[in-house]
């Protein structure tokens, strides 16, 4: 019998032993289940009270995104100069705007907008960082070096100002085709961070055994990549891209707010706090109201990515 068989043979014999050294029934043997990090990871989150509460936020959000009627029976677009700034009526919970519209049903399909984007571009994000994420750390020598100071450069680009000068070149009047632009803007300068979380799980994972066992097997590069290092540097980039997603919500808002993102007829929170904050001193509903709601969505995001990064980091257990 080779060593390793002997080896074997005595991990079959003491799995099989119970508590005191006796053989085991089988019953005993069956409970002894692997644990994987995935079901550490769902057992540490099931007992976070942040996490439910950010999971509650972003279902809220994204139901009102999606089906905004649940929430609002009033339309954004219904604006009468009769009832500007007028208080609570008629199912307008919050009141009316400087322009005769429903402050809440605004801030609902407002929502609409934000969360596309912020999706689109973490989606976008995450599909470039996996691809030079993994480039980078699989291949190493000089196809790393070419890479890492390509996400180098990126990264010392300041976000917002490049997306302001891109928008001013690549943006359109059409507010469809705007929404896209913005998408492609924060998509191509905030993949930087993602990418070089990528790239350090990949160069984690390519250093098991069962990479070198599949190598061994005569596995290409491609089937190692995708079957092998790519199901293991998936958790941390979706973490990543949690948190960005929030980020990206955040800029779009910044961008609308300064006049440089989406545009009307789209409604945007950023647009709507703009607006509120010219006319504050009518009344201040309007400028509160979509505020809430994006520094809620953004903590939400954020908190959520958190937890799940907690969960999935073996060194904070």
């Amino acid at each position: 019998m080779s060593d390793f068989e002997t080896v074997a043979a005595s991990e079959n014999q003491a799995a099989r032993r119970g508590p005191s050294g006796e053989p085991g029934t089988p019953n005993q043997v069956g409970q002894q289940k692997v644990r994987s990090l995935a079901g550490d990871a769902w057992r540490d989150l099931r007992r976070n009270p942040i996490f439910w509460l950010s999971l509650l936020l972003v279902t809220i959000v994204s139901l009102m995104a999606i089906v905004p009627g649940l929430f609002t029976p009033n339309d954004p677009q219904d604006c009468m100069l009769s009832r500007q700034n007028a208080g609570p009526s008629g199912g307008a919970i919050f009141g009316y705007d400087f322009q005769g519209c429903d402050t809440f049903s605004r801030a609902v399909y407002g929502s609409r907008a934000s969360l596309l984007v912020g999706a689109l571009s973490a989606l976008v994000t995450g599909v470039i960082a996996l691809l030079i994420g993994m480039l980078a750390g699989y291949f190493g020598r000089w196809v790393d070096a070419v890479l890492s100071r390509l996400i180098d450069i990126v990264l010392g680009i300041p976000l917002l100002l490049a997306a302001i000068v891109l928008l001013k070149r690549v943006g359109s009047d059409n507010s469809n085709a705007r929404i896209f632009a913005v998408i492609f803007v924060l998509a191509v300068l905030g993949w930087t961070t993602a990418a070089r979380v990528v790239r350090s799980s990949v160069i984690t994972a390519k250093e098991q055994d069962y990479v070198a066992a599949a190598r061994m097997l005569g596995a290409g590069h491609g089937r190692i990549m995708l079957r092998h290092i790519l199901p293991n540097s998936l958790a941390p980039a979706i973490v990543v891209l949690t948190i960005a997603l929030g980020s990206f919500i955040a800029a779009e808002a910044t961008l609308s707010f300064l006049g440089i993102g989406l545009k009307a007829p789209t409604i945007s929170w950023g647009q709507d706090i703009d607006t509120g904050r010219i006319h504050m001193r009518e009344s201040a509903t309007p400028l509160l109201v979509p505020s809430a709601f994006l520094a809620l969505t953004v903590l939400a995001f954020i908190m959520l990515g958190d937890a799940i990064r907690d969960a999935f980091d073996p060194k904070l257990r």
